[in-house]
């Protein structure tokens, strides 16, 4: 990411996850996997974050695709509070952060509602509930 936003002046950067990833689907379990269960640590922290919301979905399968979604919009949040991004705003390089999640059963790539472009928005970003904002993003005609 540092070459991409230092040297190649990119000016997004796409987290995309997609519907029922295996690494999510792992990450819900609690059997030891072995060297992926440092990767799926941070998915198991966004599941531990959202428990109370993932519990309300009645299958499974809807569950994993929601904790993917919410994966997605905390990695956002993690790529905009490195120094990496945070500096190239500080000298006023046009950078955003976009969250995508992109379903393998219909070939749509669905916006998450969350794009930082500046601090300010990380700000709002870091305030807003994401439980409320994108609950309805599995299906693309809500």
């Amino acid at each position: 990411m540092q070459y991409a936003v230092d040297v190649l002046r990119v000016q997004h950067i796409l987290v995309v996850g997609h519907y029922g990833c295996g690494g999510v689907r792992a990450a819900m379990g609690t059997q030891k996997l072995g060297l992926i269960d440092n990767w799926l640590r941070h998915v198991q922290d966004v599941k531990t974050k959202y428990a109370d919301h993932l519990a309300c979905f009645a299958d499974d399968s809807s569950r994993i695709d929601r904790l993917c979604e919410l994966n997605v919009i905390d990695q956002v949040i993690n790529a905009a509070q490195t120094t990496i991004v945070q500096s190239a705003w500080e000298r006023n390089q046009s950078l955003s952060v976009h969250g995508w999640v992109y379903g393998l059963n219909d070939g749509l790539i669905r916006h998450l509602g969350i794009s930082i472009s500046n601090a300010e928005e990380l700000a709002l970003a870091l305030k807003t509930d994401w439980k409320k904002n994108s609950a309805s993003l599995q299906n693309p005609s809500r």
